[in-house]
């Protein structure tokens, strides 16, 4: 290691070149400043590598894959084959494809004549005090100072207690890039939304047996039961085999197979065989070894950071120059959150923000098969809230644009408050187009909309958004299609709180546990 160190100076250091880091680094540029990027690793952190990007990308291969072996549309492909270091090289096209245009942006605004620059600085970061980091790019210790600095390093895949991972059998998302062939068998541990995900990519490509580990009773457990059977009966209706209320026991290696004993809540227990185990469990944040104890920072039992409204780290002894953002904070572990904090402390060190996020109606896209949207409240969050509502259920069974495309598996499901106002609450929806469509919901919360004003609207025709018009007129008894003549595929219901005609199984559950 070399003695050397050099010293640079900067308005704002931003620590991270992830989606929150690259939007807090091009913001920041707004306002003249002077700002460097330090990236360990890989720019666009795992916005682009090992994570959105990436997998998003594997998903719609092999959703178009999926789409070519079928034969209930009246052609037929042929000799249909899939080779999976060709879809990893075309995977990782489209990471380089990012990273260059990101990297264009950097060059463009390491010119010094733009009034706002950039430079970047590879290697890893860590906090000497309060103004200063110190960075090691393989040996060489260069010394940062900056006036403010934004922590923006992200979050790593949750390890599983007693199982150690070694890349290449026992593995995270981090190494599916790094897998060689299609495994013949695969297990999935972990049944949220990043372990649905993976089982439905592999399971497309149908070149796999999958199994998922759901330790719980349903799939996408924080999600209400009618959504998550729907995911559940569809990764099933695709091949996987989903192991309901089973706990991992051990993983025993073998030279050519993995031994896998699960432990299910009936008392039995499985022993299965797979080639892959992929841990899906979620994600922890990269807040260890950064010198935060330097700055009087404490991370909480998470790892995470806390922060104001601003994203001005809070416990930090009168530090009112330092900001955290994306995942290390409290908020969710989310593209578009960490994007946004990026540009919100950009803009409070600027002393010009625009306006202040709102964290409650937030839209999450879930890449299955169908694709599932989300935004805002749904059942279980509104019954813990002891708020009432009224959902519907409208299925795109009934959507001419769903059946002109030969692709009704799907549905629109909003509620509204159960008042006079009847403002919408929140949506989950699945079919084609859900991703496109679930923002103008979400606009639609955030404007404090109800449901007579959204039926004034004209919907285009034929379009799978006429599904959110009739599922509100099914609200105000005022549908085409009616729920008499098809119950399966239109529900209307309605819940009050203490209202013992509406309540359920599950709202005596959350009695219980707030008298604990």
């Amino acid at each position: 290691m070399t003695n050397a160190t050099d010293q640079y100076s900067f308005d704002v250091v931003v620590i991270g070149s992830g989606p929150g880091g690259f939007a807090a680094a091009n913001r920041a540029t707004d306002f003249g400043k002077k700002v460097c990027i330090i990236e360990k690793s890989h720019i666009g952190g795992a916005g682009v590598i090992n994570g959105v990007l990436t997998s998003k990308t594997m998903y719609e291969l092999s959703m178009d894959y999926s789409v070519a072996a079928r034969v209930d549309r009246g052609y037929r492909a042929s000799a249909l084959s899939v080779d999976y270091n060709l879809v990893r090289n075309t995977v990782l096209e489209a990471a380089r494809e990012k990273q260059y245009q990101m990297r264009s942006q950097i060059e463009t605004f390491a010119n010094v004549s733009h009034k706002g620059t950039i430079s970047l600085i590879t290697g890893y970061a860590k906090f000497k005090d309060a103004h200063t980091v110190e960075v090691d790019d393989q040996g060489k210790m260069l010394t940062i100072h900056g006036d403010y600095f934004i922590i923006a390093t992200g979050a790593h895949p949750r390890r599983l207690p007693g199982v150690k991972t070694d890349g290449k059998r026992i593995i995270t998302s981090d190494n599916i890039l790094s897998l060689s062939k299609f495994p013949g068998r695969l297990l999935i541990i972990g049944s949220g939304i990043i372990g649905c995900e993976f089982a439905t990519i592999f399971s497309n490509f149908n070149q796999t047996q999958v199994h998922l580990l759901d330790r719980s009773n349903r799939v996408l457990p924080y999600e209400d039961d009618d959504v998550s059977e729907f995911v559940s009966d569809n990764l099933e209706k695709n091949g996987v085999i989903v192991h309901h209320t089973a706990q991992l026991r051990c993983i025993r290696e073998h030279p050519g197979h993995l031994e896998v004993v699960l432990d299910y809540d009936a008392g039995n227990s499985r022993v299965i065989e797979v080639d892959v185990a992929l841990i899906a469990i979620g994600r922890e944040p990269n807040t260890q070894n950064i010198g935060l104890e330097t700055l009087g920072v404490t991370p909480d039992k998470r790892g995470l950071i806390p922060v104001d409204e601003n994203g001005c780290v809070e416990n930090n002894h009168g530090h009112t120059h330092i900001y955290a953002i994306g995942d290390v904070t409290a908020q969710a572990q989310l593209y578009s959150v960490a994007e946004f904090q990026g540009r919100l402390a950009a803009e409070a060190i600027a002393k010009s923000i625009c306006y202040l996020p709102d964290y409650s109606n937030m839209s999450t896209l879930m890449f299955f098969k169908p694709e599932v949207a989300a935004v805002g409240a749904n059942e279980k969050t509104l019954q813990e809230k002891n708020i009432g509502y009224r959902a519907v259920f409208y299925s795109n069974i009934l959507v001419n644009r769903a059946i002109a495309m030969r692709n009704t598996h799907g549905f629109v499901k909003i509620l509204v408050s159960n008042d006079d106002e009847q403002r919408i609450l929140g949506m989950r929806a699945s079919g084609p187009q859900a991703s496109a469509y679930i923002v103008a919901v979400a606009h639609l919360i955030n404007q404090g909309n109800s449901l007579s004003e959204v039926l004034r609207v004209f919907y285009p025709h034929p379009s799978i958004t006429e599904g959110i018009q009739e599922s509100m007129r099914a609200l105000a008894s005022k549908s085409i299609f009616k729920p008499v003549a098809f119950p399966k595929h239109i529900k209307v219901s309605e819940w009050k709180p203490g209202d013992p005609k509406t309540q359920t199984p599950r709202d005596e559950k959350i009695r219980k546990s707030q008298k604990k």
